[in-house]
């Protein structure tokens, strides 16, 4: 399968059509776990998303601790040709980061979502799309630590910062679900010491696949302050 055939380049006009914003192509690869105890932080919060400094839409978001696991949810809603969308993703979690089931919606003229349940290594996945039947469709990731990156949910990328094991260092590959594409794949993640933008110093932290770069800036404690696609003048900054 051709990277470019997955691979949505961003673009004002891109982001305000389409639910999609940002969608990867992928290749398969291993994931390691890391402690259990260390993994996930409580955040809360908004961000503003910006396409060539311009405000194109919002999202809040939530990171907290939930029965014996975590719960990160957030809702988008960003500008469209028509009118607003609307994106809302639930994520239940286990201390480690591997996901235990996720929710999503995405509200324009009509209203669709999924739920899908992680279980050994695989994604079961129930697709409602309105006025069609529901659609199911398996996929296999032979490990548990999966790490969802959804459409114009930014704050999952706070997730994965939490994941990368920063005592270890270097490059690192964790295999991905793309939820309202039903795209598995891989990233690689690789640390990019320290970093500035806007006057302000973070640890950077780069995502990356065979066709994109993605820089997320951190701070101290490794929060999300903003991430940032410079290819596409894309900015995802903390309010």
């Amino acid at each position: 399968m051709h990277s470019s055939s997955l691979v949505k380049r961003f673009s004002q006009r891109a982001f305000a059509a389409s639910v999609g914003v940002i969608v990867f192509g992928f290749v398969f690869a291993d994931a390691q776990k890391k402690d259990a105890n260390t993994a996930l932080q409580p955040d809360k919060g908004k961000f503003s998303l910006l396409v060539d400094g311009k405000s194109m839409g919002q999202e809040e978001f939530e990171i907290a601790p939930s029965g014996a696991g975590w719960m990160a949810r957030g809702t988008t809603t960003f500008k469209t040709e028509t009118g607003d969308t609307k994106v809302t993703g639930n994520l239940t979690l286990q201390p480690d980061g591997a996901p235990i089931s996720y929710d999503w919606t995405a509200q324009t003229d009509k209203t669709n979502g999924a739920h899908i349940l992680f279980a050994n290594g695989t994604a079961k996945i129930t697709l409602q799309m309105q006025g069609s039947r529901p659609y199911e469709q398996d996929l296999s990731f032979g490990t548990p630590l999966v790490v969802v990156l959804d459409n114009n949910l930014y704050h999952q990328y706070a997730v994965l910062a939490r994941i990368y094991d920063w005592s270890k260092g270097g490059a690192q590959q964790l295999p991905v679900l793309i939820p309202q594409e039903l795209t598995p794949g891989s990233i690689t993640l690789e640390s990019t010491g320290a970093a500035s933008q806007g006057g302000k110093s973070y640890d950077g932290l780069r995502v990356t696949t065979g066709d994109l770069e993605i820089l997320l800036l951190l701070d101290n404690k490794h929060k999300l302050m903003r991430l940032e696609v410079p290819a596409a003048k894309v900015s995802v900054v903390r309010e």
